[in-house]
């Protein structure tokens, strides 16, 4: 009796084991991939599957979208300037059975092929190309890598450049670049509004001329607004002074005829 209990509870035993050794529970978001003896026998869906215990191997394999960070390159550019490039790429498995058979470990060769891609592509472009045209070099890096990870089940889904890091002499020499292209359009605006003041003043002086008591009036203006001032400095234009010379000469000349025919009339 004793032996026969003995017996029962070594089958539970070896029954428990085996059980807790063929029942497999794969995740919505995996697919399990089985190999008997190291040989590729099928994929398993998400949900309560069972296996051969030490027969079978089931790898589960992930189907969301990673995360990868590419850690800062130090690249060349193709005008010779050093910067440090870091950026980030977002792929999937798309066949859990390449993922598995076709390459060892699928993450770190993403992570290699990503940073030797981002270096050889960067290094084709010159540095203003890199810093204004970013959106072309994530389509580039991420063609290139789908045809690269294409054998491996893996695509590529987003490759985005995160950060550009120049060196100090580089920041200070686009800063005074920067500085002088802002100059050069201060100077052109400038240049254009005297244009547009000097075609202004030529219209007025071509109006003023065919009106000659407009630019009396103007004169008399200017009067009108120096004195708001209360200015102690009194200026006459010089169409006022010539005209009270002209006033001078005219009194001058009457004093002189008056004079003469006094002198006529008391010999």
């Amino acid at each position: 009796m004793i032996v026969f209990i003995v017996v029962l509870a070594v089958v539970v035993v070896l029954a428990a084991v085996v059980a807790s050794n063929s029942i497999r529970v794969i995740k919505q978001y995996e697919q399990g991939v089985v190999l008997r003896f190291g040989r590729l026998i099928d994929t398993r869906a998400p949900g309560l599957t069972f296996i051969i215990p030490f027969v079978d191997v089931l790898h589960r394999v992930g189907m969301r979208i990673v995360t990868l960070p590419i850690q800062s390159q130090g690249i060349i550019t193709r005008d010779n300037v050093s910067v440090g490039v870091s950026a980030v790429a977002y792929f999937r498995i798309v066949d859990p059975v390449k993922s598995v058979i076709a390459i060892e470990n699928v993450h770190a060769a993403i992570d290699q092929i990503a940073q030797t891609t981002l270096r050889k592509v960067v290094g084709q472009h010159t540095l203003d190309e890199t810093l204004a045209e970013t959106d072309i070099l994530n389509v580039n890096i991420r063609e290139i890598l789908d045809v690269q990870t294409l054998d491996w089940g893996v695509e590529v889904t987003l490759v985005e450049l995160k950060d550009i890091l120049l060196p100090d002499t580089m920041k200070r020499a686009m800063a005074r670049q920067a500085e002088a292209e802002r100059e050069k359009r201060a100077k052109i605006i400038n240049a254009e509004g005297e244009s547009l003041a000097a075609a202004a003043l030529g219209d007025a002086s071509d109006t003023m001329m065919a009106h000659p008591l407009a630019l009396q009036l103007r004169n008399l203006q200017s009067l009108v607004e120096i004195g708001v001032d209360k200015n102690t400095v009194v200026v006459f234009p010089a169409p006022l002074m010539s005209t009270i010379g002209e006033l001078g000469s005219f009194l001058a000349r009457e004093t002189a005829a008056a004079t003469g025919t006094i002198s006529e009339r008391n010999p």
